[in-house]
């Protein structure tokens, strides 16, 4: 198990979850604290540790996600078109490997600033994975393609 500010330093003191910055000088019992997610826990039944990696939240984005499946959203200024819900894809990229197209921008200018921006936000979210991504041109349109694995 990491210290607090092991994970912090390794996330860069953002919130994995809403992607804002932590200070790391504030109180961990304040809302907008520090804390360490430790990540998915063991289903019921099911023998094993914790199977997800530590990460760096506010401790009202930790406590807030409870029973309720946490939720990345895309940054607010880009263009993107039917984007998939980040959690979901890389919990099935952790899985399964591949390649997967998570959206979709009506210029190569948007799409490569998805693309950048995704990655980023991805080296925080599942810093244990190595991901690529490649925009497809088709149909008028951009395609925002993730790579995992081998792809």
């Amino acid at each position: 198990m990491s210290t607090l500010s092991e994970v912090g330093d390794r996330d860069g003191w953002r919130c994995w979850l809403c992607d804002e910055a932590v200070d790391p000088d504030s109180s961990v019992n304040s809302d907008r604290g520090p804390s360490v997610d430790a990540g998915e826990q063991p289903k019921k039944g099911k023998k094993g540790g914790s199977t997800g990696v530590e990460r760096l939240a506010h401790r009202s984005c930790n406590t807030g996600k409870g029973k309720v499946a946490p939720v990345v959203p895309w940054g607010k200024d880009l263009f993107v078109v039917d984007p998939a819900p980040i959690v979901a894809t890389v919990d099935r990229m952790r899985s399964k490997g591949g390649r997967e197209v998570v959206a979709r921008c009506p210029a190569q200018q948007e799409a490569d600033a998805a693309g950048a921006w995704l990655l980023d936000r991805l080296s925080r979210l599942a810093p244990d994975l190595t991901f690529g991504v490649r925009v497809d041109p088709g149909g008028g349109q951009y395609l925002l393609v993730l790579t995992s694995g081998a792809s």
